[in-house]
């Protein structure tokens, strides 16, 4: 065979290898469905999320759990592909799409949901308004009289002006309206903040359904304990670390763990 032949096949050898990409494997036994590789976000020079990796299987619930300023939030919104914090290093990947190429409209269109922590009822809305509002685009998700039947009191109130509803039903009005779209991967941020513990329990009955419907979420929530009792995994976050990574009911056994990190 000629030199030249020789380079060709070679070449040829190269870029096949070059194309072959590995599927990412989570640490169970199926391929992660989520990953996040190495990131690392800014608040202007403040230096947030220090180098974060973790993966989710496809219907996994994780709770993301730290101290206040870990860094939780901020992981949330870098995943969300929002503008602050920015993510400046590390790859982001939802079901074999590059998140970390996004802007936050391109995210959300790729099956990423976030509910914020201020739950961002829009003012001047109906519940059902809000519900609308969501689906005015596809991807859509489940109906609005799905929805209905798993938020009753929100079909009690679908003619009431969104902003106008106690705390725990918008809190359940942000979930539906997420829940409204086609989505891949729910984020909730605090989503027992500021609530009585019976309103607690009712939005914990709604975040168990929704992990039996098979949808892959992250919760970050400072009632530790209660997020746990619904995680499969946990994470914990100090100072823009991952210092943990297991399953749930190893924090729940582990007093050590969660008072060194969780101060519970």
């Amino acid at each position: 065979m000629s030199d030249s032949k020789d380079k060709k096949l070679l070449n040829d050898i190269d870029i096949k290898v070059k194309d072959h990409v590995d599927a990412v494997t989570s640490k169970g036994s199926d391929p992660a469905f989520f990953s996040c590789w190495d990131i690392h976000s800014y608040y202007g020079e403040s230096y947030i999320v220090q180098g974060v990796s973790f993966d989710i299987r496809e219907g996994e619930v994780v709770a993301l759990l730290g101290r206040n300023g870990a860094g939780k939030t901020s992981t949330l919104r870098s995943i969300a592909r929002l503008d602050n914090p920015q993510v400046t290093h590390g790859e982001i990947w939802l079901d074999h799409q590059p998140l970390h190429n996004m802007k936050a409209y391109d995210a959300a269109q790729s099956g990423v949901a976030l509910v914020p922590e201020d739950r961002r009822i829009i003012q001047g809305l109906t519940v059902e308004e809000n519900l609308q509002l969501a689906q005015i685009a596809p991807p859509m998700g489940w109906s609005i009289e799905r929805i209905y039947e798993h938020f009753p009191r929100l079909a009690e109130r679908r003619n009431q002006m969104g902003t106008t509803l106690s705390g725990g039903e918008q809190q359940m009005l942000a979930v539906a309206r997420a829940l409204a779209r086609d989505i891949k991967l729910l984020l909730l941020d605090e989503p027992y903040e500021g609530l009585a513990p019976v309103i607690v329990q009712e939005i914990a009955s709604i975040v168990d359904s929704i992990k039996k419907h098979g949808i892959t979420t992250i919760i970050v929530e400072q009632n530790a304990v209660a997020a746990l009792r619904l995680a499969d995994r946990a994470l914990i976050l100090d100072m823009g670390n991952i210092v943990f990574d297991g399953t749930a009911e190893e924090v729940l056994n582990n007093e050590e763990l969660r008072h060194e990190y969780l101060a519970i």
